[in-house]
């Protein structure tokens, strides 16, 4: 596949790490930021995004230029695709995508790494509204295979495909989402199941530890490999003689769900028990130790994994 040049158009934490990854995968990157922080993080941030990707993938045999442009039109110019990275707000959304239009060919795919906008509101002051797609990516984006794509009502499928072809080539693992729902489907998961969490907490069943204990040491590891459905299924003679056998359980579980309102109560509850499972460690070991234990995680998924 023919590796074009890609626009990178917002320079903040999402927008470091998608330059790292085109980069590593070859693509020469144009990265465009309209603070003063690009600088910094150009030349702080970007050589430990490249080291993590090493580790991960072995080092780069031919890692594409990356280049700070000052303008908007100065950066994508010449660029076949563009990964838009600005702030969660959908007015600002709908102005910055039509204005990537006005420096772009008709033929270049326009996505955007928005978590909550959906398309079809991003794309309403668009020229052509068929090129933009949503490219949602996973915290932290440059090690995290997922990336979640999704249309609009206006989004042409071609444009999808293109996109989700793409991604896969830089290595990634996209999903497609049939239909436009708020949070996309990986943080609509974590949200169902952080909501228990935080419940069980917050009634005072279990602390913030044992609470992440249980999914840390229970599903959390059979689902990394092969998913909850998969992995369910191996608990019995497949997953259809699993939800007879195991049905009435789950059925009952669900009837008891516990529900969570984020209210000044639970966020202290919360707060004073995650800060003890935190302890004495900082925010950077804490995110050093993360980034060092996922590359070993994601490649035994990548060796063995199911999907």
């Amino acid at each position: 596949m023919e590796r074009p040049t890609i626009g990178i158009v917002g320079f903040g934490v999402i927008g470091q790490r998608w330059a790292a990854c085109f980069a590593h995968a070859g693509h020469a990157v144009r990265v465009f930021d309209p603070t003063d922080r690009r600088e910094t993080a150009f030349s702080e941030v970007l050589p430990a995004l490249m080291a993590d990707l090493d580790a991960l993938k072995g080092p780069s045999p031919a890692p594409g230029a990356l280049r700070l442009f000052p303008t908007l039109a100065e950066t994508l110019e010449g660029v076949g695709f563009v990964q838009e990275n600005g702030p969660e707000n959908l007015a600002l959304k709908r102005r910055l995508l039509a204005e990537i239009e006005d420096h772009v060919g008709d033929e270049v795919i326009i996505a955007s790494s928005s978590s909550a906008l959906l398309v079809s509101d991003m794309q309403a002051e668009c020229r052509l509204p068929g090129r933009i797609v949503l490219g949602h990516p996973f915290n932290p984006a440059h090690l995290m295979p997922l990336i979640e794509i999704v249309g609009g009502k206006a989004t042409d499928p071609q444009a999808i495909a293109r996109a989700r072809a793409l991604y896969e080539a830089i290595g990634k693992k996209p999903v497609t989402l049939n239909r436009e729902v708020t949070g996309h489907i990986a943080l609509r998961l974590m949200g169902a199941m952080w909501r228990e969490a935080i419940a069980l907490v917050r009634d005072g069943v279990a602390s913030v530890e044992d609470v992440d204990r249980a999914f840390m040491y229970g599903p959390g590891p059979k689902w990394t490999l092969q998913g909850s459905f998969i992995s369910n299924s191996l608990n019995a003679d497949g997953i259809e003689d699993f939800l007879h056998k195991y049905g009435p359980t789950y059925q009952a579980i669900w009837d008891t769900l516990l529900d969570a309102k984020l209210d000044g109560e639970t966020i202290r509850a919360i707060t004073a028990s995650t800060d003890a499972a935190v302890g004495e460690r900082s925010q950077r070991e804490l995110k050093a130790a993360r980034e060092a234990g996922l590359v070993d995680i994601l490649k035994t998924v990548a060796e063995r994994g199911a999907l």
